[in-house]
């Protein structure tokens, strides 16, 4: 469960106001001085929040409500919405100063849960215009994860998953177009629930592509997210998007179903080991909560999501901001405006090539459902500091869409579940999926999967200041200006000496290592000596997460510098010399890429 107190959750509040046991006025107190207290720590994950008094006003009437006898599901229950959903009195910003406007009238599906007592708490920040599953792309700050904020919190719905995995609010609206509201479920360890498209009313979103858009809800447990569905769900006539469910919608899985599982050669982990290891005891949880695992073909999956940035949808994007792109187009974010502006260049021809393509994929993947009951993938396959994503936005950013940009292009429900923790305290999750209309069965399945066994508990926020530091000396790539590079500074590495080694070193050039790479080996007084090095401070995670990264035979170990001091540092097994080229004599490695 996320940091919600005991008795926090949106149906336990609703029953403590409706038996007089509390006042939604006493929760929203409470809440409030919660925000204000965690504001020291993230207040950028908000944009926009009432004033307490309105706040208050607001939670009198749900009490006045309740003392004349209407039952409200959710009397008295904090909640937030994502800020690309309109909230009348409140500007709609999208994270984009210059878009932003007063609306007149309230989202249906804001009003909706209002209607059913819920008090609004603010509007949360987001990637602008919900472009990203970072939440790195907003002028309004850059939201980390909840329990380490050396992370990202995921994106687009970044504000709304902080502020629930933070225990502001019982719950919280996002959106999800490729995983916005999956992937910030899992980093923060919530639950992200993706209903069926057109199951909630879109009408008061600002678009991000129209005829893909979910209103989607963050919350600490499946039963609270199914609350939120029976309030939320409804047809609304106003929306072209909104959607009648079926008659009879699939019904509840029974106590043996069949679960599908991607083959091992078509999971990706993008090196992350623990990850692997997660997924692979959530799949034994399922497999407790009465589920067969049945591996499938997933390729067909995988193809589809490659069309939703590389293909025609992205004109999609580019017509909900054509106005702001032709007019003012530095007033978006750069990273926004570059995957936008691209939409632009999309032709009709290509637009209905796209079209055949993800029918043909929508036959393939309907194999799934004939084999499985359900489809189980991790939810993203890996997660990022928030100064690597800064560094490489755009790659980096389509690894975490991986398992989720395909589901709403091929018309899918999901709910994303936790699945535990990484060692650096990062929220791991899977994600259950099922075709349109499955929503009910999977909120079941996901409780079912809830009581299997008691979920780690999740780390306690981050609110620590400044980490304790390691100093580690670089010798060859790494160094400032050379290609890897990078790695230091996406991890907010700081320069503290240029220096040498004590003269007991020798450095090779190890041969055919890409990019070129140098080997530093002890050698000893009589044969070594002095190689010029930077030394870097680097704080503990970060420097733990670089030492993953570096690949044999190099390894991370202890190097005497010149003043005799000892620092971390690069050294080299044996085989490293291996047909390498001995450059002791040039004194370091600028030298030896110099002559190159």
């Amino acid at each position: 469960m996320a940091a919600l107190r005991e008795g926090e959750l949106a149906r336990d509040i609703a029953a403590d106001v409706a038996a007089g046991r509390r006042s939604a006025e006493a929760v929203a107190r409470e809440a409030l001085a919660r925000i204000a207290a965690y504001d020291a720590v993230q207040p950028q994950a908000w944009i926009e929040r009432p004033t307490p008094a309105a706040v208050l006003a607001r939670a009198r009437a749900v009490d006045a409500q309740v003392a004349a006898g209407e039952v409200l599901p959710l009397a008295g229950a904090p909640f937030a919405v994502k800020d690309n959903l309109d909230v009348a009195g409140l500007p709609t910003t999208a994270a984009c100063p210059a878009f932003a406007y007063r609306p007149e009238r309230t989202a249906e599906v804001v009003a909706r849960l209002e209607a059913a007592g819920a008090v609004l708490m603010g509007k949360t920040n987001l990637d602008q215009f919900a472009t990203g599953l970072v939440g790195a792309r907003s002028p309004y700050g850059v939201p980390a994860c909840v329990t380490n904020r050396a992370y990202v919190s995921g994106g687009s719905s970044s504000g709304s998953a902080v502020a629930v995995a933070a225990g502001l609010v019982s719950f919280a609206l996002g959106t999800d177009t490729a995983g916005s509201g999956r992937v910030p479920a899992a980093f923060n360890g919530l639950i992200g629930f993706k209903p069926t498209k057109g199951r909630w009313s879109t009408r008061g979103l600002v678009p991000a592509c129209r005829s893909l858009d979910c209103v989607t809800v963050f919350t600490a447990d499946a039963a609270d997210a199914a609350l939120v569905d029976q309030v939320a769900t409804a047809f609304d006539p106003e929306d072209p998007f909104s959607r009648r469910a079926p008659a009879e919608p699939p019904p509840a899985l029974p106590a043996r179903f069949r679960f599908a599982v991607a083959r091992p050669d078509q999971l990706r982990f993008l090196g992350d080991a623990e990850s692997e290891q997660l997924y692979a005891g959530a799949v034994r949880r399922l497999a407790q909560a009465g589920g067969e695992p049945v591996q499938v073909d997933i390729e067909p999956l995988l193809e589809a999501a490659r069309l939703l940035y590389s293909g025609p949808w992205v004109a999609e994007r580019t017509a909900a901001l054509e106005d702001l792109l032709r007019d003012n187009p530095t007033a978006i974010h750069p990273v926004v405006r570059a995957i936008v502006q691209g939409g632009a260049a999309v032709s009709g021809v290509e637009t209905f090539k796209g079209l055949y393509a993800l029918q043909a994929f929508a036959r393939a993947a309907e194999a799934i459902w004939t084999a499985a009951d359900v489809l189980l993938l991790p939810t993203a396959p890996t997660i990022y500091r928030i100064a690597e994503l800064l560094a490489e936005p755009f790659a980096l950013n389509a690894n975490l869409g991986l398992y989720t940009n395909f589901v709403n292009l091929l018309d899918m429900s999901a709910i994303a579940v936790p699945a535990g923790w990484r060692g650096n305290a990062t929220g791991f999750g899977v994600t259950l999926i099922g075709p349109a209309w499955a929503d009910g069965a999977l909120l079941d399945l996901a409780r079912r999967y809830e009581e299997i066994a008691p979920m780690p508990d999740a780390p306690a926020p981050d609110t620590n200041g400044k980490p304790q530091t390691v100093k580690l000396a670089v010798v060859g790539a790494h160094l400032a200006g050379m290609p890897l590079h990078w790695q230091l500074t996406s991890r907010d590495a700081r320069l503290v000496a240029r220096t040498k080694t004590a003269p007991v070193y020798r450095l090779y050039a190890m041969a055919n290592s890409q990019p070129p790479k140098p080997a530093l080996i002890h050698a000893g007084e009589a044969d070594g000596a002095g190689i010029e090095v930077e030394v870097y401070d680097l704080g503990v995670e970060a420097f733990g997460s670089f030492v993953v990264e570096v690949p044999a035979p190099l390894a991370i170990g202890s190097v005497t510098l010149e003043d005799g001091s000892t620092v971390k540092g690069f050294v080299a097994e044996p085989r490293a010399i291996t047909g390498a080229k001995d450059i002791t004599a040039l004194g370091g490695w600028r030298a030896y890429i110099a002559g190159l």
